[in-house]
């Protein structure tokens, strides 16, 4: 690996002042993007100017839905999940696990509740918090920011389901390898309610769809806007520079893959807090700096987040783009998230469901809501236009690159720190997404080292073409590829809710106990 490195390093100057390549792959990639993106995102059309995507509809029900029937887990139970994380509840780890008729779980897994936190975040705090939501105040205008947040507060509530029934339901190989996530608990939950061949079908669509999802939103849309703000940076405009990029990420992302889940939970657990503390710091400078804006700020999303002029298609528009880039950004809903989750170290599922209810309040309600405040107070005097391409000093601009002028603007200097932090979030990102697809690859072609192998070449390449496509080719496969997750994880959870009704309680009275 290190001498396949240090020849690319030599070829690289090369390779980036060359023509051709990027745009062969983009022309290769982009009618399958724009097919799959034609199936997912297929609408309802409740007029001629209203029509929304079957997927999105399922997803802000179901999160609803989940809020009321939990009693509002996402807000009740807060406190909770940051005692859990804290390690305040282990001790209770040792008493006896009482479940209802089920097979009783051992405290099985390989990481605490911090690394399967960090682990999961890494997944979701990424590019789209950078990229995607300049993407979403680009054409949504400022009042996406508040449907963002909107769906990340009920979207917490579906996260809680969805992780606690991937540590119930979890498999643990022979020698202490966890598999789980929800092509597990759709096969063994639905079977145990006896919708047997429901379930399978689910949990193996589900596993196909991973798969594609950590090829596109763990990687090509990470790998895309990670080249495009090198390129910015060092000013590559060769036609080879997105493929050299992206030979280099490939080869550092394959470094620590080969790891599993225990390296990518030790790599994860250290870059996470790291690379989140410096965006936020970046971020609350500026917003402090230009405290005075800040009314105007919150003014601009509220009155934009219900006016009917706003944006593309007036306030449903805003809307839609404001929960499509949240379900990309913090994947609540997709399942993801319960792939990682269902490696800690617990008895009680409920423990972990609880933890990974925080997941869209960091990614989503706090690190989404500061990049929209940043572009926002960037645009007070009208740089760009809302609701169209974003066009500064005659070219056109693109994700992350927005938000790292708007960094710019009140740091001049920040470009570079940015460039490196948008770096880790794609890394961080594009490792943790290689566990959820190996998951799922392994559940369908079995648990070998040929099959571990092969997938990962796979994932490899398409860090390659992710960087190497145009952004809207890529981001419209990936956005895709992350939503159709719901299809297939949501009927599941509408199923098996009952069982993490009964979980969060034997939680609770565990918890109970040890405070009397």
């Amino acid at each position: 690996m290190k001498k396949i490195l240090v020849i690319f390093i030599l070829l690289f100057p090369m390779l980036s002042h060359s023509k051709g390549i990027d745009d062969k792959i983009n022309n290769w990639f982009k009618p399958i993007a724009d097919a799959w993106v034609n199936i997912v995102l297929y609408p309802i059309n409740f007029s001629d100017e209203i029509s929304i995507p079957i997927v999105l509809i399922l997803l802000v029900l179901g999160a609803v839905f989940f809020t009321l029937r939990f009693s509002f887990v996402n807000i009740f139970h807060f406190s909770t999940a940051i005692k859990t994380v804290r390690g305040v509840y282990d001790n209770i780890e040792n008493e006896k696990y009482e479940s209802d008729k089920t097979k009783k779980i051992k405290e099985d897994g390989e990481v605490s509740h911090f690394q399967a936190l960090a682990t999961a975040v890494s997944g979701t705090v990424g590019l789209g918090n950078i990229a995607g939501v300049a993407l979403a105040i680009a054409i949504g205008g400022p009042g996406a920011t508040f449907w963002m947040i909107v769906c990340g507060l009920i979207g917490m509530s579906t996260k809680f389901v969805e992780c606690t029934l991937g540590v119930k339901y979890r498999d643990v190989g022979s020698d202490g390898t966890i598999y789980g996530g929800p092509m597990y608990y759709l096969s063994k939950g639905l079977n145990e309610g006896g919708y047997k061949k429901l379930g399978k079908a689910l949990a193996v669509l589900f596993a196909f769809l991973c798969v594609g999802a950590s090829f596109g939103g763990g990687n090509a849309a990470q790998s895309n806007q990670a080249a495009l703000q090198i390129a910015s940076i060092l000013g590559m405009d060769g036609g080879n520079a997105g493929t050299s990029i992206g030979f280099i990420l490939a080869i550092i992302v394959g470094i620590v893959i080969i790891g599993g889940i225990k390296r990518i939970a030790s790599v994860t657990e250290k870059i996470v807090p790291f690379m989140a503390l410096i965006y936020v710091l970046a971020c609350l400078f500026i917003i402090f700096s230009n405290f005075s804006y800040i009314d105007n700020a919150f003014s601009l999303i509220l009155k934009g987040a219900f006016s009917l002029q706003a944006g593309f298609g007036g306030l449903l528009g805003v809307l839609i783009v404001g929960f499509q880039r949240a379900a990309f950004s913090n994947e609540a809903g997709a399942g993801s998230a319960a792939i990682a989750h269902s490696a800690v170290k617990t008895k009680y599922p409920a423990s972990e469901g609880v933890v990974a209810l925080l997941e869209p309040f960091i990614d989503t309600v706090v690190i989404c809501t500061m990049t929209a405040l940043v572009i926002i107070m960037y645009n007070s005097s009208g740089i760009f236009e809302y609701g169209q391409d974003v066009i500064i000093n005659g070219e056109k601009v693109e994700g992350a690159v927005l938000t790292s002028m708007a960094f710019a603007d009140a740091i001049p200097w920040f470009p570079f720190i940015l460039t490196i932090a948008i770096i880790l979030f794609a890394i961080s990102t594009m490792i943790s997404w290689s566990y959820y697809g190996l998951q799922a690859w392994m559940f369908l072609f079995g648990k070998s080292k040929i099959s571990d192998l092969i997938y990962k070449i796979m994932f490899l390449f398409f860090i390659v073409i992710g960087a190497a496509a145009n952004m809207d080719a890529v981001w419209g496969f990936s956005d895709a590829m992350i939503l159709a997750l719901i299809f297939p994880n949501m009927i599941g959870l509408f199923f098996l809710f009952p069982k993490v009704k009964q979980e969060l309680n034997n939680y609770m009275k565990a918890i109970r106990k040890k405070n009397d």
